[in-house]
Protein backbone atom coordinates (compact mmCIF):
# COMPACT_ATOMS: atom_id res chain seq x y z
CA UNK A 1 0.00 0.00 0.00
CA UNK A 2 2.91 2.80 0.90
CA UNK A 3 4.44 1.99 -2.58
CA UNK A 4 1.13 2.50 -4.05
CA UNK A 5 0.47 5.97 -2.35
CA UNK A 6 4.22 6.43 -3.16
CA UNK A 7 3.55 6.04 -6.80
CA UNK A 8 0.19 7.89 -7.09
CA UNK A 9 1.41 11.04 -5.17
CA UNK A 10 4.93 11.28 -7.29
CA UNK A 11 2.05 11.54 -10.81
CA UNK A 12 0.47 14.77 -9.57
CA UNK A 13 1.14 17.61 -10.22
CA UNK A 14 3.88 19.97 -7.93
CA UNK A 15 1.15 22.45 -7.46
CA UNK A 16 -1.51 19.73 -5.90
CA UNK A 17 1.29 18.20 -3.74
CA UNK A 18 2.24 21.52 -2.75
CA UNK A 19 -1.32 22.38 -1.53
CA UNK A 20 -1.38 18.93 0.08
CA UNK A 21 1.83 20.07 2.13
CA UNK A 22 0.53 23.53 2.54
CA UNK A 23 -2.51 21.91 4.71
CA UNK A 24 -0.03 19.17 6.45
CA UNK A 25 2.83 21.38 7.59
CA UNK A 26 0.05 23.31 9.34
CA UNK A 27 -1.66 20.42 10.72
CA UNK A 28 1.85 19.20 12.41
CA UNK A 29 2.35 23.47 13.72
CA UNK A 30 -0.76 23.16 15.39
CA UNK A 31 -1.07 19.27 16.67
CA UNK A 32 2.50 19.35 18.01
CA UNK A 33 3.29 21.57 20.66
CA UNK A 34 6.99 20.50 20.99
CA UNK A 35 6.83 20.82 17.07
CA UNK A 36 5.69 23.87 17.04
CA UNK A 37 7.99 25.51 19.97
CA UNK A 38 11.44 24.19 18.33
CA UNK A 39 9.87 25.79 14.87
CA UNK A 40 9.01 29.24 16.75
CA UNK A 41 12.74 28.99 18.55
CA UNK A 42 14.85 28.32 15.57
CA UNK A 43 13.11 31.13 13.62
CA UNK A 44 13.71 33.33 16.37
CA UNK A 45 17.86 32.17 16.46
CA UNK A 46 17.55 32.92 12.79
CA UNK A 47 16.42 36.60 13.58
CA UNK A 48 12.64 35.89 12.00
CA UNK A 49 11.22 35.60 15.77
CA UNK A 50 8.84 38.17 14.84
CA UNK A 51 7.97 37.96 11.20
CA UNK A 52 5.09 36.62 10.79
CA UNK A 53 5.14 36.02 6.96
CA UNK A 54 8.27 34.21 7.25
CA UNK A 55 6.87 32.05 10.10
CA UNK A 56 3.66 31.07 7.43
CA UNK A 57 6.32 30.23 4.88
CA UNK A 58 8.30 28.07 6.69
CA UNK A 59 5.04 26.09 8.15
CA UNK A 60 3.75 25.26 4.74
CA UNK A 61 7.66 24.63 3.49
CA UNK A 62 8.00 22.14 5.71
CA UNK A 63 4.65 20.48 4.87
CA UNK A 64 5.74 20.96 1.67
CA UNK A 65 8.99 19.12 1.83
CA UNK A 66 7.59 16.22 2.96
CA UNK A 67 5.10 16.44 0.24
CA UNK A 68 7.65 16.66 -2.79
CA UNK A 69 9.18 13.30 -1.77
CA UNK A 70 7.39 10.68 -3.65
CA UNK A 71 7.66 13.24 -7.08
CA UNK A 72 11.49 14.01 -6.31
CA UNK A 73 12.38 10.28 -5.69
CA UNK A 74 10.26 8.23 -8.33
CA UNK A 75 10.06 10.56 -10.81
CA UNK A 76 13.03 10.07 -13.78
CA UNK A 77 16.06 11.95 -12.60
CA UNK A 78 15.67 14.32 -16.11
CA UNK A 79 12.18 14.70 -14.86
CA UNK A 80 13.19 16.10 -11.60
CA UNK A 81 16.59 17.65 -12.75
CA UNK A 82 13.98 19.55 -15.01
CA UNK A 83 12.14 21.01 -11.92
CA UNK A 84 14.93 23.13 -11.32
CA UNK A 85 13.92 26.38 -12.94
CA UNK A 86 16.41 29.09 -12.30
CA UNK A 87 20.24 28.37 -10.13
CA UNK A 88 22.56 31.25 -8.82
CA UNK A 89 26.12 31.32 -8.81
CA UNK A 90 26.06 28.29 -10.86
CA UNK A 91 29.08 29.79 -12.98
CA UNK A 92 31.09 29.55 -10.05
CA UNK A 93 30.29 25.64 -10.23
CA UNK A 94 31.07 25.28 -13.71
CA UNK A 95 34.48 27.25 -13.18
CA UNK A 96 35.77 25.02 -10.53
CA UNK A 97 34.76 21.90 -12.51
CA UNK A 98 36.74 23.22 -15.54
CA UNK A 99 39.45 24.01 -13.28
CA UNK A 100 39.66 20.46 -12.63
CA UNK A 101 38.96 21.51 -8.35
CA UNK A 102 36.49 19.30 -6.58
CA UNK A 103 33.49 20.91 -4.95
CA UNK A 104 32.22 20.71 -1.58
CA UNK A 105 28.35 21.30 -1.51
CA UNK A 106 26.66 21.97 1.88
CA UNK A 107 23.00 21.79 1.57
CA UNK A 108 21.00 21.86 5.08
CA UNK A 109 17.64 20.62 5.25
CA UNK A 110 16.31 23.54 4.38
CA UNK A 111 13.31 23.59 1.52
CA UNK A 112 13.90 20.69 -1.50
CA UNK A 113 17.25 19.89 -0.44
CA UNK A 114 17.02 16.43 -1.84
CA UNK A 115 16.54 17.85 -5.61
CA UNK A 116 19.93 19.22 -5.20
CA UNK A 117 22.50 16.70 -5.84
CA UNK A 118 19.88 15.29 -8.51
CA UNK A 119 20.26 18.66 -10.05
CA UNK A 120 23.70 18.07 -9.67
CA UNK A 121 24.70 14.67 -10.47
CA UNK A 122 22.84 15.63 -13.75
CA UNK A 123 26.07 16.99 -14.50
CA UNK A 124 28.79 15.48 -13.01
CA UNK A 125 29.45 12.74 -10.47
CA UNK A 126 28.80 13.25 -7.00
CA UNK A 127 29.37 11.34 -3.76
CA UNK A 128 26.59 12.24 -1.08
CA UNK A 129 26.77 11.91 2.71
CA UNK A 130 23.58 10.23 4.06
CA UNK A 131 21.75 8.92 7.20
CA UNK A 132 19.27 6.21 6.97
CA UNK A 133 15.82 7.30 8.03
CA UNK A 134 14.08 6.35 11.18
CA UNK A 135 11.17 5.27 9.51
CA UNK A 136 12.83 2.25 7.87
CA UNK A 137 10.13 1.57 5.73
CA UNK A 138 11.28 4.30 3.61
CA UNK A 139 14.87 3.85 3.08
CA UNK A 140 13.85 1.19 0.24
CA UNK A 141 12.01 4.61 -1.32
CA UNK A 142 15.19 7.28 -0.38
CA UNK A 143 18.11 4.80 -1.73
CA UNK A 144 15.35 4.31 -5.20
CA UNK A 145 15.26 7.85 -5.21
CA UNK A 146 18.65 8.86 -4.41
CA UNK A 147 20.79 6.37 -6.57
CA UNK A 148 20.99 7.80 -9.81
CA UNK A 149 22.94 7.49 -12.30
CA UNK A 150 26.31 9.75 -11.16
CA UNK A 151 25.04 9.64 -7.76
CA UNK A 152 27.43 7.96 -5.11
CA UNK A 153 25.89 7.38 -1.28
CA UNK A 154 27.97 7.17 1.65
CA UNK A 155 26.63 6.53 5.01
CA UNK A 156 27.52 9.03 7.47
CA UNK A 157 29.92 7.38 9.39
CA UNK A 158 33.63 6.90 9.18
CA UNK A 159 33.71 4.56 6.01
CA UNK A 160 31.25 7.10 3.83
CA UNK A 161 33.70 10.40 5.28
CA UNK A 162 36.70 8.03 3.35
CA UNK A 163 34.58 7.68 0.89
CA UNK A 164 33.83 12.00 0.31
CA UNK A 165 37.56 12.43 0.74
CA UNK A 166 38.40 10.09 -2.12
CA UNK A 167 35.33 11.91 -3.94
CA UNK A 168 37.89 14.88 -3.43
CA UNK A 169 40.57 13.66 -4.30
CA UNK A 170 39.29 12.87 -7.74
CA UNK A 171 38.73 15.84 -7.87
CA UNK A 172 34.70 15.38 -7.92
CA UNK A 173 32.07 16.44 -6.38
CA UNK A 174 30.55 15.82 -2.73
CA UNK A 175 27.59 16.59 -0.97
CA UNK A 176 26.63 17.03 2.95
CA UNK A 177 24.01 17.79 4.86
CA UNK A 178 26.03 20.15 8.12
CA UNK A 179 22.53 20.13 10.26
CA UNK A 180 22.88 16.65 10.71
CA UNK A 181 22.91 15.98 14.55
CA UNK A 182 25.88 13.25 15.30
CA UNK A 183 24.87 10.41 17.43
CA UNK A 184 27.09 9.67 20.27
CA UNK A 185 30.64 9.73 20.29
CA UNK A 186 30.36 10.95 16.44
CA UNK A 187 31.11 14.91 16.87
CA UNK A 188 31.40 17.51 19.22
CA UNK A 189 28.45 20.24 20.41
CA UNK A 190 29.34 23.79 20.45
CA UNK A 191 28.57 26.70 23.28
CA UNK A 192 24.91 26.67 22.78
CA UNK A 193 23.38 23.29 21.93
CA UNK A 194 20.07 24.83 20.86
CA UNK A 195 21.48 26.12 17.63
CA UNK A 196 21.40 23.78 14.85
CA UNK A 197 18.83 22.08 16.65
CA UNK A 198 16.19 20.42 13.67
CA UNK A 199 12.63 20.11 13.86
CA UNK A 200 11.16 17.03 14.32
Amino acid sequence: MPRLLMRFAAALPLVVLHACGTLLGWLMYLASGRYRSHLNENLALAGYGADACVRRQAIAAAGCLLTELPAVWLRSHAAVSGMVRATSGWELVEAARAAGRGIVFLTPHHGCFEVSAQYGAFHFPMTILYRPPKMRWLEAYMLEGRERPGVKLATADRSGVRELLAGLKRHEAIGILPDQVPGAGEGEWGQSSSVGRPTP
